[in-house]
């Protein structure tokens, strides 16, 4: 008999733990306790609950009107309504997620990038002109320095190398995002094929100079599509092995 009841003690426990674990605490849900205490039952029984005591429940939080949370970010560079370059704040999730995180305009509030920008702060006050890059730009600064861009322009129509263009094509080729803002081209317009150079600023500190050919523009045929897929999986591979 308590073997027995052990047994089916455990089988409750199971299918509770079970029951538990494909509930997920989602939005919406709304977490309550029993008013008054169920007393403790002998071992081997079901604990004797009142009919109509043990209904009555307490609110413990209501997660549906719950206010949305925020996100808590490092500034790179001083922005306006937010702050200066240092500064943690918090901000929507959407503006972070879409804007200030792709964009380079600001960073986790790690406790790494915590101490760093505390560091930096501390050189600023004391007169030195040394600025600490975070861990993720100075990856981003040597992996430029061994890249280089190219540029495929079409032949048929006129065109004019932007900082827009270029932008779309590290994102392309060498699978860095580069705001436009961080670019510079030469002054004069480029509108031929040829070499040039593109000077990109990471966080605002230090600038890369980018060599970069302009060239005319191939769409890969249906034959030789193995052959340029594999080569942009080669080129990926050896940008991988910089950054390692």
């Amino acid at each position: 008999m308590l073997a027995r009841g052990a047994a089916g003690g455990c089988g409750l426990l199971v299918r509770a733990a079970s029951r538990a674990l494909s509930l997920g605490h989602s939005r919406g849900t709304v977490v309550v306790e029993r008013w008054w205490q169920v007393p403790l039952s002998k071992e081997g029984q079901q604990p004797r609950l009142h009919p109509r005591r043990h209904r009555i429940y307490r609110l413990l939080e209501d997660t549906k009107h719950r206010p949305k949370g925020s996100l808590e970010l490092i500034l790179t560079r001083a922005l306006d309504d937010l702050g200066s370059r240092g500064d943690v704040v918090k901000v929507k999730k959407s503006l972070g997620r879409n804007k200030l995180l792709p964009q380079g305009l600001a960073v986790y509030a790690s406790p790494e990038n915590k101490k760093m920008f505390e560091e930096e702060k501390k050189l600023r006050q004391e007169g030195k002109l040394e600025v600490l890059q975070t861990q993720s730009g100075e990856k981003t600064i040597r992996f430029l320095k061994s890249c280089r861009l190219e540029v495929g322009m079409k032949n048929n129509v006129k065109w004019e190398l932007n900082n827009e263009i270029v932008a779309r094509h590290f994102l392309k080729n060498l699978r860095v995002f580069v705001p436009p803002h961080a670019l510079k081209l030469p002054e004069e317009p480029i509108t031929r094929w040829g070499e040039y150079w593109c000077d990109v600023t990471v966080n605002g500190l230090e600038t890369v100079r980018v060599p970069m050919s302009v060239v005319k523009f191939l769409r890969p045929r249906t034959k030789r599509r193995k052959h340029w897929l594999a080569q942009q999986q080669a080129q990926l591979a050896a940008h991988r092995e910089t950054l390692l």
